[in-house]
């Protein structure tokens, strides 16, 4: 609940940066001494715990997994790190940056990705590369899974949309203290749960962000982690049934093969896999196991993870992976047990027992416990009532991977249109919401397909200029050189080939409703 008492904390940090950035002005004081004056900054519920300027090459961090990149800064900039608690078990820690020369007037604040966790080092060093200020936070913990929630349901709140939207108040506030204007544009950028976190945003603080970006929104989280566990269970519960991973390769080939050649085009993507209906029972093996077929348990498999997860009254939880998908189940599927991302929901938040068993969970009474409990559902984004946003003049670019294998891509076209539906029609939302489904692209990254797009120009023009993108283009590179464009099309068009010139290039292709 938003009280006086809050209100009042912002007014303070906002008073204290005031005064001390006019004594800035007086004193004539540099860039470095501006940023460290910040550091003795304290509120109510604001703790400033560093505040220095990094010179270029100065910020170091190694990369914490495969998919995430090393981090080294290439200009200079203020950095300031804060924790807030506005509950007195919160405990968010959140970082901005600020380039020191050089900024472009606007702020950019970046997602997370599971059960965050972690600031998105790699994420800010992007935005601060373009010149925005920008920030992060952890969510309000340190831990890589969901044990946190345990005993601490005020942290789950920070998780769920608390830490973003204070990560958001206090960076404008420090930004406008540091530059003596605030930004004159606020941008938010995530993918994963940092594009659920973005839906949040623009259904609860439509204020907070003039412009959103939210990729392969992991949402709802509810019902995309209940049927993570369904399917787990249903392709764990015969051992015969376990696809090796050395078979993932054969089955996206046989996908390909037999979906490829849809939409005209011979070039090893599956532009509509909506419309790829691939029959396992072809790679059935005719005598003994093999590495180029599937016995029949394994087969099943391959039609369950391509089926949507249902009740026994056959209510649909959550939609199907797509055909084309196949490279990335093992993720999912190959280990005996579900990943944290999936099972923890149940087991720290819904039974708060760290002994919960996942091989208990039943869909239709555990779906229906959870989305009994308002201290669960907070975590999921699901309002398409989105006229606040829309009255701010705010703009909605949501992206989704057709080859996304963690979250099914029809989740991110089943939000869009509920909002459609609820704001009018296409017609009356083309203007403030898009969604760009990209063929052959992985979770947030990667895949056969184009993957690499800069949908943060795409979303400054159309906020600067009220013009909505009409087409973005992608790339794809093998080893450092790029070797095939395409367009990116706003759904429900796709890039359709124009009948002349390189399939590899994107000037050759058209967006239009098939």
């Amino acid at each position: 609940m938003i009280t006086p008492e809050f209100h009042m904390k912002h007014v303070t940090l906002g008073a204290i940066l005031g005064v001390a950035l006019l004594a800035a002005r007086l004193t004539g004081t540099s860039a470095p001494q501006a940023c460290e004056s910040l550091l003795s900054l304290t509120a109510q519920n604001t703790t400033i715990t560093l505040a220095e300027v990094i010179p270029p090459n100065g910020f170091s961090r190694q990369a914490s997994g495969p998919a995430q990149p090393a981090v080294t800064n290439s200009i200079a900039f203020c950095r300031v790190a804060a924790t807030l608690t506005p509950s007195p078990d919160s405990d968010i820690k959140i970082e901005v940056w600020m380039p020191v020369s050089g900024w472009n007037g606007k702020f950019q604040a970046v997602g997370n990705g599971g059960w965050a966790g972690t600031i998105s080092y790699p994420a800010m060093n992007e935005a601060l590369a373009r010149g925005y200020a920008t920030t992060s936070t952890d969510t309000g913990h340190a831990v890589a899974d969901g044990s946190f929630v345990l005993g601490h349901p005020e942290k789950f709140v920070d998780f769920a949309w608390r830490s973003v939207h204070e990560m958001t108040l206090r960076a404008k506030t420090i930004i406008e203290a540091f530059y003596g204007k605030p930004p004159r544009r606020s941008y938010w950028n995530g993918c994963s749960t940092g594009g659920r976190q973005g839906l949040m945003e623009a259904q609860r603080f439509p204020a907070d962000y003039d412009g959103i970006i939210a990729g392969a929104s992991a949402n709802p989280r509810t019902r995309l982690n209940a049927a993570g566990l369904a399917m787990h269970q249903a392709l764990w519960r015969n051992p015969a049934s376990v696809i090796p991973d050395t078979k993932y390769r054969m089955i996206h080939d046989a996908v390909l093969d037999a979906c490829d050649a849809i939409d005209g085009v011979k070039d090893r993507l599956i532009q509509d896999p909506t419309r790829c209906h691939f029959n396992p029972d072809v790679l059935v093996c005719k005598a003994e196991d093999g590495p180029t077929c599937l016995t029949r348990p394994q087969a099943e498999a391959v039609a369950t993870i391509l089926s949507p997860v249902k009740t026994r009254g056959g209510v649909e939880i959550f939609p199907p992976r797509e055909p084309g998908s196949e490279l990335g189940w093992g993720f999912l599927f190959a280990g005996a047990d579900p990943q944290p991302l999936v099972a923890d929901t149940f087991r720290y938040v819904v039974y708060k027992d760290p002994k919960w068993d996942w091989r208990t969970f039943d869909l239709d009474r555990d779906v229906e416990k959870a989305e009994a409990s308002p201290e669960v559902r907070i975590a999921d984004a699901i309002d398409p009532n989105l006229q606040p946003f829309v009255n701010r003049r705010g703009k909605l670019l949501m992206y989704h991977g057709w080859s996304d294998a963690l979250v099914a891509p029809l989740a991110s076209i089943s939000y869009y249109n509920n909002v459609l539906a609820r704001m009018g029609g296409a017609a009356r939302s083309s203007e403030w919401i898009r969604l760009f489904m990209v063929p052959g692209m992985g979770h947030c990254r990667g895949g056969d397909g184009p993957n690499t797009f800069d949908t943060v120009s795409a979303l400054d023009d159309w906020v600067e200029s009220g013009k909505p993108p009409e087409r973005i283009v992608a790339s794809h590179a093998s080893n450092g050189r790029v070797d095939r464009t395409r367009p990116l099309c706003p759904y429900p068009q796709v890039a359709v080939y124009k009948g002349s010139g390189s399939i590899d290039d994107a000037d050759n292709f058209s967006c239009r409703v098939r």
